[in-house]
C-alpha cells in the first residue's frame, strides 16, 4: 500500500508539473502576425495593411510584424498609412530586409510610425525630400510648404525617441539625408540590428512601448508567427507599378479593340481589348507618368495608320514607329526613383510589334473596304449565270430564269436568251434580275477588226 501511494504521488507530482511548464511555456509565448510588402508606396500598400491589422485584431494577435523593402512613393498614401499605425491597438514592429534592402522616401516616415522597428545589416532609410510626382523638383514655395508640414510629422513621430532622432528625421526631410542600420540605431531612430525577423522579435521582447499614450510591454521572445499573404488582387495591383507589364497590357487593349472594329460580330477580342486597355489604365494611373508621352503614343497610331492609305513607301511607318518608341520612354521615365522605369530595349521591342501588328492589321480593314461588295444587289452585279429555259418575248423584253449561285432567278433580258447560254446580270431590281448574253457582251468588248 505505502508503495503504490508514493506511485500515485510521484505521477500526480510528474502531471502538475508538466501542467505548470504548459503554462509557463503559453505565458511566455505570444502570437505575432507578419505582413510582407516590397515594392512602391502605392495604394495597394495601404489596403494590405490594414486588411492586416484587422485580421491581426481578429484573431487576437500581440503584434503585427511587417517586413518592408520600398523604395518610397506617394506622399498621400504615406500619410495614410501613418493614420492607420498611430491609430492601432496592436503594437507594430517594422522591419527593414532583407539585406539589401531599404526605406526610401516615404518608407522612412512609415518606419517611424510604427511603435518598435529594426533593419536588416546592409539596409539603407532616409532620403525623404518630397518631389513631383514626375519625378521634377517642386516649385520653391510648395517645395517648403511640403518641407515644413513632413518635418513637423517627423518630429511628432520621433520625439518619443529623443533629439538625435528627430535631428535626423528632419535631415532626412530637409537635406535628403539616408543613412544605414547603424547610424540609424546610433541616433535612437530605430531600436534594433537584426540579421533575421526572428532575431528582431527576440531583442524586442520586453521592451515598453507607447500605444495611445499608454505603455505597453513587448511579449516577443517565443513568438508564433502567421502570414498574411497578399491576396491574388493586390499582387496583380502591386504588379501594375511594372510600366513594361502596362505598355504590354495596352498595346494588347488596343490590337485587340482594333481587331474587333475590323471584325465585327464576335465578343472575344472585344471583350479581351476592354479588359486589358482598362487594366492598363488603372495602371497608368498608379505610375508617376509624363502625359506628353501619350500625346506622341497617339500622333504614332495616327502615323502608321496614314501610312496604310498614303504611298510614302513605308516613311510614315518608321516615323511612326520611332515616334512610338520615344512615347513610351517619355511616358514612363519620368525621373521618379520609386518606380521600375522602362528600359530602351524593352521599349523598342514593344513600339516594333505594336506598330507592325498595327500596319497588319488596318492593312487588312482597308484592303477589305475597297473589294467589291458581294452580297446585296450590288453584289449581285457582273455575276456569271446560266439560263435554266428559252426566254419568251415579252413586249420588247425576253423573260425567263436563271440558275445564279445555287439559286433560281426570274430574269429578264432586251435579246433572246436560249436555254444553257450563260448570262451576265447587269442589274437586280427587286428580286428580278436584268441580264444579258456573256458571249455577246465578249463581241461587244472585242475590238474591231
Amino acid at each position: 500500500m505505502r508503495r503504490s501511494a508514493r506511485v500515485y504521488l510521484f505521477c500526480l507530482f510528474c502531471f502538475a508539473l508538466s501542467i505548470g511548464q504548459t503554462a509557463l511555456v503559453r505565458a511566455q509565448s505570444s502570437e505575432v502576425a507578419v505582413l510582407e510588402f516590397d515594392g512602391p508606396v502605392m495604394p495597394i500598400m495601404h489596403t494590405y495593411f490594414e486588411r492586416g491589422l484587422a485580421e491581426a485584431v481578429r484573431t487576437e494577435a500581440d503584434a503585427v510584424l511587417i517586413i518592408l523593402d520600398t523604395p518610397g512613393g506617394a506622399l498621400d498614401t504615406t500619410i495614410q498609412i501613418v493614420q492607420l499605425f498611430r491609430a492601432s491597438e496592436i503594437p507594430i514592429i517594422m522591419y527593414i530586409g532583407p539585406r539589401g534592402a531599404q526605406a526610401a522616401s516615404a518608407g522612412s516616415i512609415i518606419t517611424a510610425a510604427a511603435h518598435a522597428s529594426g533593419m536588416a545589416p546592409e539596409t539603407v532609410i532616409g532620403a525623404a525630400s518630397p518631389i513631383n510626382s514626375d519625378g521634377s523638383d517642386i516649385n520653391e514655395t510648395a517645395y517648403r510648404k511640403a518641407v515644413e508640414d513632413l518635418k513637423a510629422t517627423m518630429r511628432g513621430l520621433t520625439e518619443r525617441r529623443g533629439p538625435e532622432a528627430v535631428a535626423l528625421a528632419e535631415a532626412m526631410i530637409e537635406e535628403a539625408r539616408a543613412v544605414s542600420g547603424p547610424e540609424a540605431l546610433e541616433a535612437g531612430f530605430i531600436d534594433a540590428i537584426a540579421a533575421t525577423p526572428e532575431d528582431l522579435l527576440a531583442q524586442l521582447d520586453g521592451r515598453t512601448i507607447l500605444i495611445n499614450d499608454e505603455e505597453r510591454v513587448l511579449n516577443t521572445a517565443v513568438p508564433s508567427q502567421t502570414a498574411i499573404a497578399l491576396t491574388f488582387i493586390e499582387t496583380l495591383l502591386l504588379a501594375l507599378t511594372n510600366p513594361v507589364l502596362v505598355s504590354i497590357l495596352m498595346a494588347i487593349g488596343v490590337q485587340a479593340i482594333i481587331i474587333e472594329i475590323s471584325n465585327p460580330g464576335g465578343w472575344v477580342a472585344g471583350f479581351i481589348g476592354v479588359l486589358f486597355l482598362g487594366i492598363g489604365l488603372y495602371g497608368l494611373g498608379q505610375l508617376p507618368v509624363n502625359w506628353l508621352g501619350m500625346g506622341l503614343i497617339i500622333v504614332a497610331f495616327v502615323l502608321l495608320a496614314l501610312e496604310t492609305t498614303t504611298p510614302t513607301n513605308g516613311a510614315l511607318a518608321i516615323t511612326g514607329t520611332i515616334t512610338l518608341i520615344a512615347g513610351l520612354l517619355v511616358l514612363f521615365n519620368s525621373g521618379t526613383p520609386e518606380f521600375v522605369r522602362l528600359s530602351i530595349p524593352a521599349a523598342i521591342a514593344i513600339a516594333l510589334f505594336t506598330a507592325g501588328f498595327f500596319l497588319a492589321i488596318v492593312a487588312f480593314a482597308v484592303r477589305a473596304q475597297r473589294k467589291p461588295p458581294i452580297t446585296g444587289s450590288q453584289g449581285m452585279v457582273g455575276q456569271i449565270g446560266t439560263a435554266r429555259d428559252a426566254f419568251d418575248p415579252d413586249g420588247t423584253l425576253y423573260r425567263g430564269t436563271i440558275m445564279l449561285k445555287g439559286e433560281i432567278w426570274q430574269a429578264v433580258a432586251s435579246q433572246p436568251i436560249h436555254f444553257g447560254d450563260e448570262v451576265r446580270v447587269r442589274q437586280m431590281q427587286g428580286m428580278k434580275l436584268q441580264v444579258e448574253p456573256l458571249a455577246e457582251t465578249a463581241v461587244l468588248e472585242s475590238p474591231t477588226p
